[in-house]
């Protein structure tokens, strides 16, 4: 006991002492805010990922559109119920997919 106390008295570990609290709790960009910012970061790395993605498969879908008559007319029929003339469009929707939503 008589060895630790001039060490944990001495002035330089005190102030170490200090130091490291002040650090860890007081300051401004304290430990666990900088954990916070840092699990915040890795989400939004997520999620740039994601959109990136997106953004590659929107790309290519509007190329696939701008270059392909085939697709145009697909797409057209599919997202806006477009039809030739003479033709008869039929809407079957899917009564399990109303249920779960």
């Amino acid at each position: 006991m008589k060895k630790i106390t001039p060490i944990i008295t001495n002035k330089y570990v005190l102030v170490l002492l200090f130091f490291i609290v002040w650090m860890m709790f007081f300051d401004q960009r304290d430990y666990f805010e900088q954990k916070e910012r840092k699990e915040e970061l890795e989400k939004l790395e997520k999620k740039k990922g994601y959109y990136i993605s997106e953004i590659k498969k929107t790309k290519k879908a509007l190329g696939d559109l701008e270059n392909n008559p085939a697709t145009l007319e697909k797409y057209a029929r599919e997202r806006y119920l477009m039809k030739k003339d003479g033709e008869d469009i039929f809407i079957i929707e899917d009564s399990a997919q109303e249920i779960q939503q």
